[in-house]
């Protein structure tokens, strides 16, 4: 009698989900996931516009966890940066609609986005997970300048304004406090070495 449910809640892919959080946990995995001539990191990341909050979980913990591997796999995340930085930044960008002033800074997959309204993402893990993903990838140089490149700090900026769970807004604070320093601590470095 229940039979007209089963296919609604089957989502194979739901269950994908969890499974690539589990491969993303060991660093095996994560090489695996992030190799460029499989493609398979692109695949996962457009499965993050699905409706399915499990897979959006699914594809989030993912990202999040290939990001421990940012300080040697960088470029091979940033070869996917069109990707990437909507399915981190859209769900940490706040409510708010855009303007151009802001958006002509972005490449068009985020400002597009961005200047109309759109779903709120309502779950705080897949947030704090965004966030975490986007410090990890701060933490390196080029990782901090292709972050700048797409005008994301502007984006956190927008994002943690309008952010009220405590343990989102620390992670924001936590990106935030290393923009600040990172950029300071990379100035002297240059002037030194004159």
């Amino acid at each position: 009698s229940h039979s007209f449910v089963t296919p609604l809640q089957d989502d194979p892919f739901d269950h994908v989900g969890s499974i690539l959080v589990n491969i993303s946990k060991k660093e095996e995995g994560r090489k695996m996931l992030l190799d460029p001539k499989r493609g398979l990191l692109k695949q996962i990341i457009r499965q993050f516009d699905s409706s399915s909050l499990l897979r959006k979980k699914g594809v989030s913990g993912t990202i999040r966890n290939c990001c421990f591997e940012a300080e040697n796999q960088l470029q091979n995340l940033l070869l996917i940066s069109e990707f990437l930085w909507p399915a981190l930044l859209l769900p940490v960008a706040g409510n708010k609609i855009y303007g151009e002033q802001d958006t002509s800074k972005m490449p068009l997959e985020l400002g597009s986005a961005l200047s109309i309204d759109r779903e709120p993402v309502k779950d705080p893990e897949i947030r704090v997970q965004a966030l975490e993903a986007i410090y990890l990838i701060a933490l390196q140089e080029a990782g901090r300048r292709a972050l700048w490149s797409v005008n994301g700090p502007r984006i956190l900026q927008v994002g943690y304004e309008d952010e009220e769970d405590p343990k989102v807004m620390e992670a924001y604070e936590q990106i935030g406090s290393l923009l600040v320093h990172g950029s300071e601590n990379e100035e002297p470095s240059t002037t030194t070495s004159k």
